[in-house]
């Protein structure tokens, strides 16, 4: 993914020419320099646009369609810091429908894969978390799930984006009800792995989850976590490389293949820890590598 701090904010960088390191990133030099590193496709992130708005800009998009030109693929996650495109609260929603729209068509000329939105956002989860009654938590959690309805039609209208291109993924927010979205809908899903493992869309089988999700699974959000008990949630515990949690990986994959899964496979890493987990697919499956 192209959310990488380290490139953003360059350990060592004086703290007075940091602005200036901000303000003349160039996306498409660090997506040239992630895919020379053997990642394709790359996941463009739009919160980058909450800083840098440039990012976003007509300028840096022809440089990444250059790119693309050149044989480099593309994803793409909505923004999510700062949206909220489920709460009740109407103006606040329509904005966040404002800003994931801005992104999602600024982006369209690179033709992404997929597009991957969260569907609930912070308060959604602060909701989910409160120690209230359940009958109270599943009430007000509906409320949400309608706001976020709402939020996805009104962006599928306004950009003409076909349904299966959106791909909401499993957060924290109960996953029946965001599988329930996505059949309303016809959307696609995106499974992170870490966030499944840390018990952020409720405690399952891992396994359990990818059989679920596996006839809209059209991208794959990938790190590790340690398996969380039921009613603990890993804050923290998740986006970690390869072999630091209990992800079964080798099994995973090859769940992947049987099902003739093609959609993209996104590490949410720095790009060290990519290149080690990497090196793990690598170790447990060589041939995994060599399919596009």
């Amino acid at each position: 993914m192209a959310m990488q701090i380290g490139a953003l904010i360059p350990p060592g960088v004086p703290a007075e020419q940091i602005m200036a390191n901000i303000t003349t990133f160039d996306h498409a030099a660090l997506v040239r320099d992630l895919a020379g590193r053997g990642f394709d496709p790359i996941e463009l992130g739009g919160d980058l646009s909450l800083f840098m708005p440039h990012t976003f800009n007509p300028e840096s998009i022809d440089k990444l369609a250059a790119l693309r030109a050149e044989g480099i693929s593309y994803t793409v996650h909505l923004p999510l810091w700062s949206v909220e495109p489920s709460t009740p609260l109407t103006p606040v929603r329509r904005g966040s429908v404002e800003a994931v729209t801005e992104i999602l068509e600024a982006t369209m000329p690179l033709e992404p894969e997929v597009y991957v939105l969260h569907a609930t956002g912070a308060l959604a989860a602060e909701f989910y978390n409160m120690k209230i009654s359940e009958l109270a938590r599943s009430l007000i959690l509906r409320q949400f799930q309608s706001g976020a309805r709402e939020s996805i039609r009104a962006i599928l209208e306004r950009t003409g984006l076909p349904s299966r291109k959106l791909a909401i993924e499993t957060i924290e927010f109960p996953l029946d009800l965001t599988l329930e979205l996505a059949d309303e809908l016809n959307l696609s899903i995106c499974l992170d792995t870490g966030h499944v493992l840390a018990g952020f869309p409720g405690w399952f089988d891992f396994f359990e989850v990818v059989e679920k999700l596996l006839p809209r699974l059209a991208e794959v959000h990938l790190h590790d976590c340690m398996k969380m008990p039921e009613g603990v949630r890993g804050y923290g515990e998740d986006h970690k490389p390869f072999g630091h949690g209990d992800l079964e990986l080798g099994r995973f994959l090859d769940r992947l293949a049987e099902a003739n899964f093609k959609g993209p496979l996104v590490f949410e890493l720095k790009i060290e820890e990519a290149i080690e987990s990497l090196n793990v697919v690598g170790s447990l499956r060589p041939d995994y590598l060599e399919r596009k």
